[in-house]
Parts: C-alpha cells; sequence; structure tokens
C-alpha cells in the first residue's frame, strides 16, 4: 500500500541507485552548475511533486539542490516516496543534471540523562523544538534543517560527557568517514553494534556515533 512504512530492507530493494535511506529521509543531491540552473530544477520538481500531491523538502543552493523524501502523514519511507524518487531521476537525465548521493546527512545531537522530564523542557524553549508526536524522548525542529535532539537513557559514566552527536550517513560512506575521522586523531570506542552504528571519540572523550540505517550483525 502508498500508505505503509518501509523497512531499511524494503527501500534497500528498490534499487533506487541515485538515493541513499539517510536517518529519517530518503535524500539525493543534485548537482547544477549555477543558482539559475537549481531553480529549473527545482521548478521540474515542484511540478512533479503537484502532480504526485506528495512534497519533497528542497534545500537550494548555488552549486547544488538537496531533496530529502518522507511520507510526513505517517512519518517514514513510504511507496510515494520511491515513486517520486523514480520521477525526480527522470528530471534529472532530462536535465542532465547529476547526482551524488554520498553528500547529505543527518545530525542528532543526543544528550545522557537519568531524567528526561526535567531536562525536555529547557531544550525544547531554548530551542524552540516540539516533543515528537511518536517519540516521546526526542525533540523536533519546527521548520528548517536544524539537528533533532535525543534523550538517552543513561547515567552519568567518569570520563565521557553527557551530549555527543549521532551523525547519519550513507551506509556506503561510513567507513571512508570513519577512516578520515580516525587519520585525524580520533579514536575508536566501540564497534559492536556495526554495521548499525560505530562509536568514535576524539582526543578529549567527546564521542560521535556513525550510524546507518543496516541492522546490527
Amino acid at each position: 500500500m502508498a500508505t505503509e512504512r518501509l523497512t531499511g530492507p524494503q527501500i534497500a530493494q528498490a534499487d533506487l541507485a541515485h538515493w541513499r535511506l539517510v536517518g529519517r529521509h530518503l535524500r539525493t543531491r543534485l548537482l547544477t552548475t549555477d543558482f539559475a540552473r537549481g531553480l529549473e530544477v527545482v521548478t521540474a520538481i515542484a511540478a512533479a511533486a503537484e502532480e504526485a500531491h506528495h512534497h519533497p523538502d528542497l534545500d537550494l543552493r548555488y552549486g547544488h539542490v538537496d531533496i530529502a523524501l518522507r511520507s510526513h502523514d505517517v512519518r517514514g519511507i513510504t511507496e510515494r516516496d520511491l515513486a517520486l524518487a523514480r520521477r525526480i531521476d527522470q528530471i534529472a537525465a532530462e536535465l542532465d543534471v547529476a547526482s551524488e548521493p554520498s553528500a547529505p546527512q543527518e545530525i542528532t545531537i543526543a544528550l545522557d540523562t537519568d531524567d528526561m522530564a526535567r531536562l525536555a523542557p529547557f531544550w525544547s524553549a531554548v530551542l524552540g523544538y516540539d516533543q515528537d508526536p511518536d517519540e516521546d524522548d526526542t525533540l523536533l525542529p519546527r521548520v528548517g534543517h536544524s539537528p533533532v535532539v535525543w534523550f538517552q537513557p543513561s547515567e552519568a559514566r567518569p570520563g565521557r560527557g553527557r551530549i555527543h552527536l549521532d551523525l547519519y550517513l550513507p551506509h556506503d560512506q561510513v567507513e571512508e568517514r570513519m577512516a578520515a575521522a580516525l587519520a585525524a586523531g580520533g579514536r575508536l570506542v566501540t564497534d559492536d553494534f556495526a554495521p548499525s552504528w560505530w562509536v568514535l571519540a576524539d582526543a578529549d572523550g567527546n564521542e560521535v556515533c556513525l550510524c546507518t540505517w543496516q541492522p546490527r550483525d
């Protein structure tokens, strides 16, 4: 059904070579030569979206257009997103625009706490965020592309900060990004949860989880 939420493996089986499941969205980047060319691409996508009655999030920049697809009514990826992705691929081919699906990423700010109810009102107020209607432990930005805030149930641990980042990457880019981070002075904390996520830290112990859609081994 067009409104059924799809799993990561189901999306992978759709064989959308120019798209990646990154965090909560199906994403790609279209490479344009200038702003006017980007506007042409956005206009064509907008027409297709109106025809499909399904609308992507578009971010127009001078040299590229970032596209994020998600069915907001069911808060997940559905067949409607796959169909629109294929239509956008057709538009890109017609306009001779290349894609760079390795570029998109999503960031979540994760706060360790043993008392979310005590902290969440502050972060909601100071950031202007709302509680996720589906996930009690998550705050969402009202507009724009600001990071999601997630409260991780956890007690304080010596040598570890209470805030870390969850960085969602295309599944075929995470190892390259991890190698670059380790070469830049980082260290691997654990790969016990790979290929779903790896935990890295900087020289002071500040942590980041490199995350993909893939399930744990």
